[in-house]
């Protein structure tokens, strides 16, 4: 049982580092390596789950499914990816009600026009500041449990300006949101401007290097403390990993069948053994023992 809550490891004063996870394996290795928190990534799901880009086409149902699911999976507290809120501040307030029923910890939501798209992707457009207010509030008041934390992400520094990213954080940060994101910062003078300037709690999403066109600089987790950052998300790490691991499997298996050879490489797959342990295999294995006829 945690004895921490998710707002609680956000107002610790060493920034909180929160692993992308997409579904239960995931959940799992991440967990394994001692996180107490993560977020659950909407990219990731529909990345993985229906094999389609993070512009908009998972609605809300399938994006509470698959993070309900990891909530069960996992004693982690997750930070869950609620996009838009799904329409308008009744939608809003539906969807902060479901996700925090479905047992995750906080939700964060976005000023993008719906259908939203991945912050990194050109082609983005917000609503009006007012009703991403609006929407919030509908947020706070839709929770019932005060640490259920809400966190407010703004696109505002790619289609209007930086300064306008911070105007929208600390009218977020007044209408109750408990961490405030701002998504596509350019430079490190950006993250500066942001995290000094918004007066809450500030996210920050640290995505690839491998990329052919700039986004958000790549700064340390302990330079991000030193500026003042309070949380900072890895949202792509696990699932381009993991797509990386996968094609260099498949090419394995190409040169293996041309070759006439085994498939079997060390460096390319984990055992059965540890694989079915990392998915908790010996506690089913308890339970079975407990409750065998042969126990009784």
């Amino acid at each position: 049982m945690q004895s921490a809550t998710l707002k609680d490891l956000i107002e610790d004063r060493q920034i909180l580092v929160l692993p992308g996870v997409f579904d239960g394996l995931s959940a799992r290795l991440v967990q394994s390596f001692g996180y107490r928190a993560a977020f659950v990534t909407g990219a990731g799901l529909s990345e993985s789950r229906l094999g389609v880009p993070d512009i908009g086409l998972m609605g809300m149902a399938e994006s509470l499914e698959g993070a309900a699911m990891i909530a069960r999976r996992t004693s982690m507290l997750l930070l869950a990816d609620g996009d838009t809120g799904y329409g308008n501040a009744v939608n809003t307030f539906v969807t902060v009600q479901r996700f925090e029923q479905a047992g995750l910890s906080g939700i964060m939501l976005e000023d993008q026009v719906w259908p939203k798209r991945c912050g990194h992707m050109s082609g983005k457009s917000v609503i009006e500041a007012d009703e991403m207010v609006e929407k919030l509030r509908a947020a706070v008041a839709a929770r019932r449990d005060p640490g259920f934390v809400i966190e407010a992400r703004t696109d505002a520094a790619a289609t209007h300006s930086i300064e306008e990213a911070v105007r929208r954080g600390n009218l977020y940060a007044k209408a109750g949101a408990d961490l405030v994101f701002a998504d596509a910062l350019m430079s490190v003078e950006d993250i500066k401007s942001f995290t000094l300037g918004v007066k809450a709690p500030v996210a920050v999403n640290m995505g690839l290097g491998l990329r052919s066109r700039a986004t958000t600089p790549l700064v340390s987790a302990k330079t991000l403390e030193r500026m003042g950052v309070a949380v900072v998300i890895y949202p792509r790490l696990l699932t381009t990993a993991a797509f990386r691991g996968m094609q260099l499997a498949m090419a394995a298996l190409a040169t293996a069948l041309e070759s006439d050879a085994v498939v079997e490489n060390p460096s390319l797959q984990v055992s059965f053994e540890e694989f079915h342990e990392s998915l908790g295999m010996s506690e089913f294995t308890e339970i079975e023992e407990a409750y065998s006829p042969s126990a009784s």
